[in-house]
């Protein structure tokens, strides 16, 4: 699902973010930067990413960076949250991640 104007579009990433969908959400997520200086990925209905949907995320970023554009991940999923912490790029991309009280609550149980 996307809203834009010219300025400014958002997309909500429906799928799970993975090898299978990778080709098809490279495309999407890439043309609809060519349409816009500024762009909001809504990634809370991720419940699955893989390393290919990483370097989906990833590509979109640089490509913005060099295009002069901004990027910024929302609503990130727990799968997204736990692949950027794996990784350690969360501070590359930039965005606050919010994490919600139950799950900080159950990681400090641990």
């Amino acid at each position: 699902m996307a809203k834009s104007d010219q300025a400014h579009s958002t997309i909500t990433v429906n799928e799970d973010m993975t090898i299978y969908n990778a080709a098809v959400q490279k495309q999407m997520l890439l043309d609809a930067l060519a349409n816009c200086e500024e762009l909001d990925l809504d990634l809370s209905q991720v419940a699955e990413m893989d390393t290919a949907g990483f370097q989906v995320l990833l590509l979109t970023k640089r490509e913005a960076i060099k295009a002069n554009k901004a990027v910024r991940l929302t609503a990130h999923s727990k799968a997204v949250t736990e692949l950027l912490d794996l990784y350690n790029m969360a501070s590359y991309f930039g965005d606050p991640m919010v994490i919600p009280a139950s799950e900080h609550a159950a990681g400090s149980r641990r």
